[in-house]
């Protein structure tokens, strides 16, 4: 937990969506990054836990933007291919875990994640 107090099964739900609202961008464009900012911005000033994680996951879904926009160049080269398929692995993974870890109420750090916002 990221602090003494318990928190509610509301908050870790909605922290929890936070993270798995990425995957909307399987559905709509521009989903990964569009579905955690709504969540986020809708609970951002109830709870600490969920600004922090819907934070986290804005970040990682536009890091993992950068990251694909900069292997498109490299698809010249052949290497771009196996960079976007591992970097698509990673956000899989990535993203389920932390869904795991904001439902139980722990905190999660994406790796690879820069903070664009603090």
């Amino acid at each position: 937990m990221n602090d003494l107090r318990v928190l509610s099964e509301s908050e870790r739900n909605w922290a929890m969506f936070c993270h798995l609202s990425t995957f909307s961008s399987l559905i709509i464009p521009f989903g990964g990054i569009i579905g955690p900012l709504i969540c986020w911005s809708a609970k951002k000033n109830e709870s600490v836990f969920v600004d922090q994680n819907g934070k986290s996951a804005l970040n990682f879904q536009l890091s993992m933007l950068l990251y694909t926009v900069l292997c498109i160049p490299l698809m010249f080269i052949v290497i771009g291919f196996v960079i976007l398929a591992a970097l698509l692995i990673v956000e899989l993974v990535c993203v389920i875990i932390a869904s795991i870890k904001a439902a139980q109420g722990e905190d999660y750090k994406y790796p690879i994640s820069i903070p664009f916002i603090q």
